[in-house]
């Protein structure tokens, strides 16, 4: 049986203890037991978004906490691989030790000193050869693209691969044609009534968008969730005012609830003008 986890050894040491222990078959958690890759998959996916969200809210305590949740997830797949004698954390550690020498010989190395954007080029360019020496056949330019990536960042980093091959808009000027000749094409499915055919020409808008995204140097995910966020943060306005009156949504015209809106939209640009000076 598994030691119960003690003060002693670093806190990496500590929590390496802790996991196997509850994946101990004698007295560990029968949830953590029960546990597959496949199934701590989603969470290790949600426990990385919470770390963008911390980020992105500027709350130095809850990053630490987020980080913790995250590093638990890596910790949760090392132990699990261990149990099938596949691998295990140190081997984990190990294998990132190595490919970030391998990726910074300006730093480790003999090769010269380079620019943050020189610096991206040669990496992307290591990761090639990497690919190369890890593929059966040819390997072609976009294989290791993950698809379970969340659509809108795959778009981007498919676009930038193909991109570095010169398969690519000059400027973001021929992305934005492109983009109202694939509406125009949208309005012509939805016209039509083809939900079918619909359903690929938003994917369309939607790649290019991401494409525009690239050319501005814009995470499209980022700019989505601040637009998420104005939505909810309008809605909520609309919904407090109907409140107050007496009334909710379900109880408003449409014409209403614009209206409030526009009342919410002026309110933040009053703020964010006061906020300028």
């Amino acid at each position: 049986m598994t030691a119960e986890p003690s003060g002693d050894g670093s806190p990496i040491e500590q929590l390496l203890g802790i996991m196997a222990r509850l994946r101990d078959p004698n007295g560990g958690c029968a949830w953590d037991l029960e546990q597959t890759f496949a199934t701590i998959a989603p969470y290790t996916v949600e426990e990385a978004y919470e770390v963008a969200d911390a980020i992105q809210r500027g709350v130095m305590g809850d990053l630490a906490e987020e980080l913790g949740d995250l590093l638990l997830q890596v910790v949760f797949h090392a132990q699990m691989a261990r149990e099938v004698g596949a691998f295990d954390f140190n081997d984990v550690v190990r294998g990132i030790n190595a490919k970030m020498v391998r990726r910074h010989p300006h730093v480790f190395g003999d090769a010269e000193a380079r620019t943050a954007t020189e610096q991206t080029l040669a990496w992307e360019e290591i990761k090639a050869a990497e690919r190369g020496a890890k593929a059966a056949g040819p390997a072609g330019l976009l294989d290791d693209v993950a698809p379970t990536l969340p659509a809108l960042t795959r778009a981007v980093k498919l676009t930038r691969r193909a991109a570095r091959v010169g398969f690519t808009w000059p400027d973001v000027g021929g992305v934005l044609a492109k983009l109202q000749e694939e509406i125009a094409e949208l309005e012509a499915e939805v016209a039509a009534g083809d939900l079918s055919r619909a359903r690929g020409e938003l994917g369309d808008v939607l790649f290019v968008c991401a494409n525009i995204a690239r050319h501005l140097d814009i995470d499209p995910e980022d700019a989505l969730r601040e637009t998420n966020a104005k939505f909810v943060r309008r809605f909520s306005h609309v919904e407090s005012a109907l409140r107050a009156r007496g009334s909710s949504p379900e109880q408003s015209s449409l014409a209403e609830m614009d209206l409030l809106w526009d009342d919410a939209k002026a309110e933040e640009r009053k703020v964010q003008s006061e906020t300028n000076r």
